[in-house]
């Protein structure tokens, strides 16, 4: 459910990798480049706002992010006209913290920990009675984030294999629930940063694992799975690729020297996945032919990017 006068379309551009023998469609939310700074986030954000009734509205909405989600969640409640009371951990990107700002969310900090965001929302929650809308452990939101997997199959209906990111597995589950729906047969793998590699470990362990601590340039995915997006990881994700930062440095600096796009580093990973040896030597890779991959989310914080170049 979307507001009035908001069309989401993805723009689906082809590049072949001659290298890598394989045809790979980057798929750019172009709606989201447009309405929300670069990221998916508007989709689950907007399905999930614009579904509650005018009582539960009326209290205003409350998230926890450490950026993409929370200037979706303002600026969708913006456009409904409520309040936003958004929890942003105090490492969240400058960038990021300025969209919320711009869409009028109020700012509330926390500390880093997954703990300490969700401790802060549930707070505001009993402080203000807001309705939580969650980044990624919701069904309006899994199934918001959703349907840019369904407008690339639209497209693109003979891609065989998607490559998505993954954190709290919001995105990965919407795609993975509209692509396995629309044909079986199609593979879904996650990428996701070795510094928060939570998601492979679960697959391995077969139930979900938390990390003490992360650590990756990409700071849009280090949240853990949830009791909602694990099931959908378990059994409907055919795979985890784990790559490390410099390879996620050099998949952005592909984005923008080749496909003249701006993308943060967790919008980047599917791409890096993609260009990995680990991809490579594995049997998905032979039985590919055309690969769609999520490329969604432009907020990139300058400052470590350029420490990263420089290193």
């Amino acid at each position: 459910m979307l507001p009035e006068g908001v069309r989401v379309t993805a723009s689906c551009a082809i590049y072949l990798f001659d290298a890598l023998q394989y045809m790979v469609l980057i798929v750019v939310d172009i709606c989201c480049i447009v309405l929300c700074r670069g990221a998916f986030k508007i989709r689950g954000a907007s399905n999930s706002i614009f579904a509650l009734d005018d009582i539960q509205a009326a209290k205003g909405v409350v998230t926890h992010s450490s950026g993409n989600h929370a200037a979706a969640v303002a600026l969708a409640a913006k456009l409904r006209g409520i309040p936003a009371y958004i929890v942003i951990p105090e490492n969240a990107p400058a960038c990021k913290v300025e969209n919320v700002n711009r869409y009028g969310g109020q700012v509330i900090w926390s500390d880093v920990t997954m703990e300490s965001r969700e401790s802060t929302a549930k707070k505001v929650q009993e402080e203000t009675g807001a309705i939580l809308i969650h980044p990624f452990n919701d069904k309006y939101t899994i199934s918001g984030q959703g349907t840019v997997c369904l407008e690339l199959l639209e497209q693109v209906p003979e891609i065989d294999t998607i490559i998505v990111p993954i954190s709290g597995g919001g995105l990965i589950s919407g795609v993975a629930l509209a692509a396995k729906a629309i044909n079986p047969s199609i593979r879904v793998l996650a990428a996701e940063p070795k510094g928060a590699d939570d998601s492979a470990q679960s697959k391995a362990a077969g139930r979900i694992i938390k990390l003490p601590a992360t650590n990756t340039i990409a700071d849009g995915l280090r949240a853990f799975l949830g009791d909602l997006t694990w099931p959908v990881v378990r059994d409907l994700v055919d795979d985890v690729i784990v790559v490390d930062d410099n390879a996620i440095v050099d998949a952005m600096k592909m984005c923008y020297e080749t496909l003249k796009v701006a993308v943060e580093p967790s919008g980047a990973i599917g791409l890096a996945a993609a260009l990995s040896d680990e991809f490579k030597e594995s049997s998905v890779w032979h039985e590919s032919s055309k690969i769609g991959i999520i490329v969604s989310g432009g907020n990139v914080d300058l400052r470590v990017l350029w420490e990263s170049l420089c290193k």
